[in-house]
This record gives C-alpha cells, structure tokens and sequence, in this order.
C-alpha cells in the first residue's frame, strides 16, 4: 500500500514550512515538495528587515534555511522533487512529481508568485543593485535617493506612496496617460511634492556601472528617448501567480490567484492555499507566515471530520 501523508505541502517558502512546522508539532505526519531550496522568493532578497525578531535584518536565504530546520526538527520531511501534476479531487489527493507520486488526505498549496520583469537587457543581473520589486521590502535602501517607479495600476500607486515618504525624489514611469490606479490613489499622488510623472513612456535600457545609475526612457507616441538618472528601479508591473498546477480544478480570480480566504481554504475541501499564490491584500514574509498557521488549524478540522 502507498504511503498517504496527512498533509502534502507543494512549495517550501515561508508559508509552506510554517505549515509544515505547525502540522508537525501537531503530530500529523506532513511532507513539503520543493523542486530548487528552502525560502522560495524569499530565498532571492538579500536583505529582509521587516520580518519580526531579526533586529539586524536576515538575508532571505538564511531564514529559508531556519525555517527548514525549524520544521523538520519536529519531524516534517522535505523532497527536493518538481512537482508535474495535482489530482485533488482523488481521496486521497494524487501529487505526481519528478520523482513519484505522493499521496495526502490534504494538500497546502504554496507555490507563490512572481514579479513580472520589465524584460531589459540586464535586469536579473542588477536585482539587489539597484533593481527591486517591492517598495516595502526595498524602499528603506533609497531614503533621500532618486528613484524610478514603473508601473500605473494600483501596485504601482500604492508603492509611489510608500516611496514618495521616504526617497528625495520618485518619478513613477507608465506607458498611458493616466494612472490606471484606482481613483482613490490620484490625489494624494498628485499632492506628493516630490513626485513626478513620465506618461506615455516606457523603460528601454537600464544604465548602470555595477549599479543602478539611471534609465532610458522611449517615448512611446513620439519615439523620443530620454537618459534619466536615478539610484533605483522599482518594478511594479503586476504579479504571475504560480497556479498552472491547478487551472481547471480550484477556482481562480481575475489574476489568476486560487480564491480562498483568511481561513485558507480553496473550492475544493481539503486543498488549502497560502502565501502569495491565494488572493489576498498584502504578500509579505510575515502574511504567508500566518497562512500556513491559519491553514494548519483548518486542515486538523477537516481531518477530524474525514475520520
């Protein structure tokens, strides 16, 4: 007979290896899938300075790493395996990967989502010198500094306030001529004395010496190019969930993101979701955290009702 986990968690960031630690202490015998290393995004910050209890900060790798050790050091088990396929209406649940099949009376979906990339030559090179995808992450970095905003939906906006009450200057870059923001971000925008805006325009190539010194801008109705120097780049073009696994089985919103609320649970029982990848107000460290806790105390209900 296969083996069948009470919990298969697909994905081993922060949420995923929280609920790992919470359903290990609790005795349910858990497993997390992880097809590269502990941390998932998180793993690629090079500084996280508002997660609680690091008063110096942590690189992201490293409290990957701690979280990992925290888990299995109350006997969740790590895979490092990629996983090909889900079936999660099968009882139990069918988890198809590089490696085998696993089973799970439940499955904790915590694949995350990605920022979507300008597209520049040399933008993955210079991320974490000068190129960043998260104002309340990064913002700090560039306190009385130039920076770049690139964007104009309500990511954008909301990050141009954050930065706008830290950095000397931001100038927030969008290929129209209006903010496709929602009303309620205009004004205080617009009321921002050191903000100012670049419409009609897109980034074509990022200047730098090692580091961020500026960017060229392309006028998109005249073709005009412009150099302008800044000491960052905040990319806030949207995000891309992580949901190809599960297309056609849970349901999805606008964006792509499994629907599920503060309790975690999907359309489907006994599927949860956390972190990034479930529609949600805020993706920090610190809300995936209080998923894969929340998620946990839902799925022992569910395993209690499912005898």
């Amino acid at each position: 007979m296969a083996h069948v986990y009470d919990m298969v968690i697909v994905g081993g960031g922060p949420g995923g290896y929280t609920a790992a630690m919470y359903a290990a202490r609790a005795g349910l015998d858990a497993v997390v899938l992880e097809k590269l290393s502990a941390g998932g995004q998180m793993a690629l910050t090079h500084q996280i300075d508002n997660y609680p209890g690091f008063p110096e900060g942590i690189d992201g790798f490293t409290l990957g790493e701690q979280m990992q050790s925290g888990a299995e050091r109350f006997g969740a088990k790590t895979e490092l395996v990629e996983v090909l396929s889900l079936d999660l209406n099968a009882q139990p649940k069918v988890v198809q990967t590089s490696e085998g099949t696993f089973y799970g009376k439940t499955v904790l979906l915590a694949t995350g989502a990605s920022p979507r990339t300008l597209g520049v030559p040399g933008e993955r090179e210079l991320i974490g010198r000068g190129v960043n995808y998260c104002a309340a992450c990064d913002g700090m970095f560039y306190r009385g500094k130039t920076v770049v905003i690139v964007g104009g939906g309500n990511t954008a906006a909301a990050e141009a306030m954050v930065l706008s009450r830290i950095a000397k200057k931001v100038i927030l870059v969008h290929r129209r001529d209006t903010l496709r923001a929602t009303k309620i971000y205009h004004e205080p925008l617009m009321k921002a004395e050191n903000l100012e805006f670049c419409w009609n325009s897109v980034v074509t190539e990022l200047l730098s010496d090692g580091k961020v010194t500026g960017v060229k801008l392309k006028n998109v109705q005249t073709g005009q190019e412009t150099v302008v120097p800044c000491d960052g780049v905040f990319v806030s073009v949207g995000r891309k969930p992580a949901t190809e696994l599960v297309q056609g089985q849970l349901n999805l919103d606008d964006s792509g993101y499994v629907v599920a609320d503060e309790s975690t649970r999907t359309s489907i029982p006994g599927v949860f979701a956390v972190g990034d990848v479930r529609t949600k107000a805020l993706r920090q460290v610190v809300t995936a955290v209080a998923d894969g806790a929340v998620a946990v105390h839902y799925a022992e209900e569910y395993l209690t009702e499912l005898g």
